[in-house]
C-alpha cells in the first residue's frame, strides 16, 4: 500500500482533522508504542499500520 492510499483511507474513515490527530497523538502498543506517524517514519509498512488502526477502532471489514 502506498502512503498516499493510506492517508486517503485514514481521511475517508475518520475525516481529515481526526485522522491527522489520531496519526499524530494516539500511541499504539501494536506498533511498538509508537504513533502512526512515528511507525511510518521508522519504516513500518503502511498496510500493517492500517490494519492496526482498523483493529483498534473497529473499522468494518468492508471499509478496510
Amino acid at each position: 500500500m502506498r502512503l498516499t492510499q493510506f492517508r486517503e483511507l485514514m481521511e475517508g474513515e475518520f475525516g481529515a482533522a481526526r485522522a491527522a490527530s489520531l496519526a499524530r497523538d494516539h500511541v499504539f502498543a501494536e506498533l511498538g508504542d509508537r504513533t502512526v506517524e512515528q511507525a511510518l517514519e521508522s519504516g513500518h509498512d503502511a498496510r500493517e499500520v492500517w490494519r492496526v488502526v482498523c483493529a483498534a477502532y473497529d473499522v468494518p471489514p468492508s471499509r478496510q
